[in-house]
């Protein structure tokens, strides 16, 4: 059984090829090159090729697991081990981050989805502080599809969180409080990064599209685009903008959805810029 990735120790021998080819990448490179304008005003680490290689977001699967469709996007395998094109990487980010700040800059919002169990909480983390929704437990059929009804449901779990926080069952035993409580806690898991999608996303963005091919399948039907990081062994088949990259180790996951964090936040400030300015020459009524 293959170990995760990020648990994987190179001999010497891997490390002086990975460093090789850390070399041959680099002279045919810039060592520092920005990403688009909507990063070059934010406090940031500069995308660079050197960056992506400390993150791993450079190392890909064994050639065993290969999905052919990827194969334009590996520099080189090193003892049987791919290696992404890390300059192919940088410029995926660029395209995905410009992608991304016309959606949320055109007044729509970003569904980020990762529901394997050692990114959870770093897309909660993202989502709360970009203030966007979010699904990191198991995706629910009909989320796009069959958005009104999960909309009814995420006003009956607001509701009940609300009445939770007031102690508001007067009349209620101590079990039926202890059952309200426990279908909460249910409830929470399911579709509690959903309480602020109030309309359907503009795009979404997800970490593992073998993990969570359902989420692109049913975004794909409601034509929803995708933004998505995939692995060596992994299809893009439905993902409008892809990001050939590590999408197991931990360190290549943040330092991608740092980009993508900011990209989000910057663009927020921009549509409420614009907004400001709108009101601001709204003339005012004459009174009669």
């Amino acid at each position: 059984m293959e170990k995760k990735k990020e648990h994987l120790v190179l001999d010497e021998t891997k490390k002086d090829t990975i460093s090789d080819v850390k070399k041959e990448v680099l002279v045919a490179e810039e060592k520092k090159v920005l990403v688009e304008e909507v990063l070059k005003s934010q406090k940031v680490e500069p995308l660079t090729i050197e960056a992506l290689f400390k993150s791993g977001a450079y190392f890909g699967h064994k050639k065993s697991r290969r999905n052919p469709k990827m194969d334009e996007y590996v520099y080189a395998y090193r003892e049987g081990v791919a290696i992404i094109d890390v300059r192919r990487t940088m410029s995926r980010i660029k395209e995905a981050l410009h992608y991304i700040d016309s959606i949320i800059a055109s007044g729509k919002s970003i569904l980020f989805v990762g529901t394997k169990k050692h990114v959870r909480s770093i897309v909660e983390e993202v989502a709360d502080r970009t203030g966007m929704p979010f699904i990191n437990n198991r995706w629910l059929g009909g989320t796009f599809t069959n958005f009104a009804v999960i909309r009814e449901r995420v006003r009956y779990f607001l509701d009940l969180e609300e009445k939770i926080r007031r102690d508001d069952f007067s009349g209620y035993t101590k079990l039926e409080k202890l059952k309200k409580r426990e279908e909460y806690e249910k409830m929470n898991q399911k579709i509690g990064g959903l309480r602020k999608m109030d309309s359907l996303p503009g795009v979404i963005f997800v970490l593992d599209v073998k993990q969570d091919h359902l989420a692109i399948k049913e975004a794909n039907r409601a034509g929803i685009p995708v933004v998505a990081l995939v692995d060596t062994n992994d299809t893009p088949q439905g993902v409008f903008r892809l990001i050939p990259a590590n999408n197991d180790a931990i360190s290549s996951i943040r330092f991608i959805l740092e980009y993508v964090a900011q990209c989000v936040e910057k663009a927020g400030e921009k549509k409420s810029l614009v907004q400001e300015k709108v009101v601001a020459n709204i003339p005012a009524k004459k009174a009669i």
